[in-house]
């Protein structure tokens, strides 16, 4: 009996020391993944810092682009006004012939 005391001593060694490289590999893949993941997310990251000011000046720019689109819709209803009032004047030029109001300026 005492030379198999020294076998399984022997033998749990080696089991121990192979559960241990096991647990070692294991965690250097998991400390793998874990490195790859924080090197994806701080890519992003840097994106994101990139792209931001560029968003911030964009959405800066914005304001000015709606007063832009109010001033411009007045710009065209005053456009059609001028327009609509000089087709009654060439409307009036085409079929006035002299009149006292044109000549004279009578209201």
């Amino acid at each position: 009996m005492s030379e198999t005391v020294p076998v399984v001593n022997e033998t749990l060694w080696w089991i121990t020391l192979g559960a241990g490289l096991v647990v070692t590999l294991v965690v250097a893949v998991l400390l793998q993944l874990i490195v790859s993941s924080a090197r994806r997310i701080r890519g992003t990251v840097a994106d994101i810092w990139v792209a931001g000011p560029l968003i911030a000046n964009n959405t800066a720019h914005v304001d000015v682009l709606r007063r832009i689109n109010h001033v411009a819709g007045d710009i065209l209803r005053t456009a059609g006004e001028i327009e609509a009032h000089t087709r009654s004047i060439h409307e009036h030029a085409n079929g006035c012939p002299g009149c006292p109001r044109c000549v004279i300026g009578w209201s």
